[in-house]
């Protein structure tokens, strides 16, 4: 199996930069998924990796190996498209088999990994079917086993699971999940979805504009954001956001919204003295805005007065659409909560899970 590493590789396309000095090691055996919106470089850093994308500068290893100039065929990769790219007028066998064939795989030998595909993907009895004769999720397995059977150093994955349904997708990730485990192969996967991301990536790199914002586990990324972009990006509903001046009173330093005001915790007094004064944002996730009545126990609360807009009882939870004079924000509530749409409810911030992040640069303080 294999590591890949990029080396301060850019793309540009014309004038457009679409890659900005990549620089990552993604280690053997580790799912890796590349994460952002639509147009980031995501897919450009995944194709340059495939061999279908040219390299402008830097380079690409897979293992030890120097690959810019190698043909896609000789990388030892195998590539899940979002189309699954199956062709139509052949069975799921040959579908799964073409590969092999291509390269004058012995028979014995294509049939047993077919076989030992299908049976890790549960489609043997699909063998004989062609792919009009297939469900969405049925269609993605194919093309997943259809990697399978070339035995890669490393599996690319871009966004295989865009075209299944809610329910269908959240299976389906944690069969990719299992199968990362059951295969020991290196796999790197690219999706907008960062509740994706979160739920199968063993380690997460955030892209916006070409450039590679942070790469790091997805507890990290959500509990220690290095930028305003990158805590915004994790986490659904996303981060609130507040503008907001530190203030000092009596000794202790508070987050100034205009409309409300809130203590800061102790602990942070150090890393924000040099902030006083300044206009910052402020960060609070969704789950960290409480109705006071059903707080969990241990938080740092700060009560802030708010206008319910809307709500939306999920079952385990009832998320809050909330509003002050010069704010909107979310916050997901105990089921038992009182907040109704257009009344009056006191949200508990908890601050001990507060972001604050530079107005100018957006990075966080810390």
């Amino acid at each position: 199996m294999s590591s890949v590493t990029y080396e301060h590789v850019t793309k540009k396309f014309g004038d457009v930069v679409a890659v900005s000095d990549l620089d990552i090691k993604i280690e053997d055996k580790e799912f890796l998924v590349f994460v952002g919106p639509s147009g980031c470089g995501k897919s450009t850093s995944l194709r340059m990796l495939a061999g279908l994308e040219e390299i402008t500068e830097g380079n690409i290893y897979i293992g030890d190996r120097l690959v810019n100039d190698v043909p896609p065929k000789d990388r030892d990769i195998a590539m899940v498209f979002q189309s699954y790219a199956l062709y139509p007028h052949m069975t799921v066998y040959d579908n799964m088999a073409f590969g092999l064939k291509l390269r004058k795989t012995p028979k014995a030998e294509i049939d047993r990994r077919v076989k030992e595909a299908a049976d890790i993907l549960d489609i043997e009895v699909l063998l004989d079917r062609k792919p009009k004769q297939l469900s969405g999720g049925q269609r993605q397995r194919v093309a997943v086993g259809r990697a399978i059977v070339r035995e890669p150093n490393v599996f690319l994955m871009d966004e295989p699971l865009s075209n299944l349904d809610a329910k269908l997708r959240v299976q389906s990730r944690a069969e990719i999940s299992k199968l990362h485990h059951r295969l020991g192969t290196t796999f790197i996967y690219v999706t907008h979805d960062q509740v994706e991301a979160m739920t199968m990536g063993t380690r997460i790199a955030v892209l916006k504009d070409g450039l590679l914002q942070q790469v790091d586990s997805p507890q990290n990324l959500y509990d220690i954001p290095v930028n305003a972009f990158v805590a915004g990006f994790i986490g659904s509903p996303s981060m609130n956001f507040f503008g907001a001046t530190l203030i000092q009173d009596n000794g202790k330093i508070f987050a100034d919204c205009k409309d409300f005001r809130v203590l800061v915790p102790e602990d942070r007094y150090s890393v924000y003295k040099s902030y006083l004064g300044q206009q910052v944002t402020m960060g609070v996730r969704p789950e960290h805005v409480h109705d006071p009545d059903y707080s969990p126990p241990g938080i740092v609360p700060a009560l802030v007065e708010a206008q319910v807009e809307v709500t939306e009882l999920m079952g385990n939870e009832v998320v809050a659409y909330l509003s002050t004079p010069n704010h909107q924000f979310l916050g997901r509530l105990d089921p038992r909560t009182h907040a109704h749409v257009g009344k009056s409810v006191t949200a508990a911030f908890d601050m001990s899970r507060m972001h604050a992040f530079d107005q100018d640069t957006g990075l966080a303080i810390r």
